[in-house]
């Protein structure tokens, strides 16, 4: 499997932030869009959040089957849950291009972008997969910097050991 390019590592430090943030802000995302989902589809509960709402500032309002059996909100102000809704979904695009970005510097096989897109669909996944791809980017980083410098070094001390002396001029 073909290795990163060491003049690329700028580009992949800079792809691992964007990739650690996004994964955050996915995995926060997706356990709101959880706790939406539980509050609205548990019969019992069977509520959304509003904001600006005539019964408040946020305030939760019933969701009521209609008779072909779709929920109806009964909220006024604007729907928070269906804002939860919306913005995770585009924002897990926005994630998806970051895991591509690391995917694709480090040559990764197929597999790991596969679990690595996963992190916005599982629950909790995002965080875990966040820890342990910035942890084996960093070690794989600093592995490779490190064997650079070792050959840099090594060709360094192979090169002539004493330093030829100056040719002096004959005065004429």
């Amino acid at each position: 499997m073909p290795q990163p390019r060491v003049s690329s590592f700028p580009q992949i430090r800079r792809a691992l932030r964007f990739y650690q943030v996004c994964s955050v802000i996915t995995g926060v995302g997706l356990l709101l869009l959880c706790a939406e989902m539980v509050l609205k589809y548990t019969p019992q509960l069977a509520v959304e959040l509003f904001f600006l709402d005539s019964h408040g500032l946020f305030a939760f309002r019933e969701v009521v089957p209609s008779p072909t059996g779709e929920l109806i909100s009964t909220g006024d102000g604007v729907n928070l849950s269906l804002g939860i809704l919306i913005v995770h979904g585009w924002f897990y695009v926005v994630y998806l291009f970051a895991c591509f970005r690391v995917w694709s510097l480090m040559r990764w096989p197929f597999w790991r972008f596969l679990l690595l897109a996963g992190g916005g669909v599982v629950p909790f996944l995002s965080f875990f997969m966040e820890y342990f791809v910035a942890r084996d980017v960093k070690r794989y980083l600093a592995q490779r910097e490190e064997t650079a410098a070792e050959k840099r070094a090594a060709k360094a001390a192979s090169g002539p050991s004493t330093p030829s002396a100056p040719t002096q001029e004959v005065p004429r």
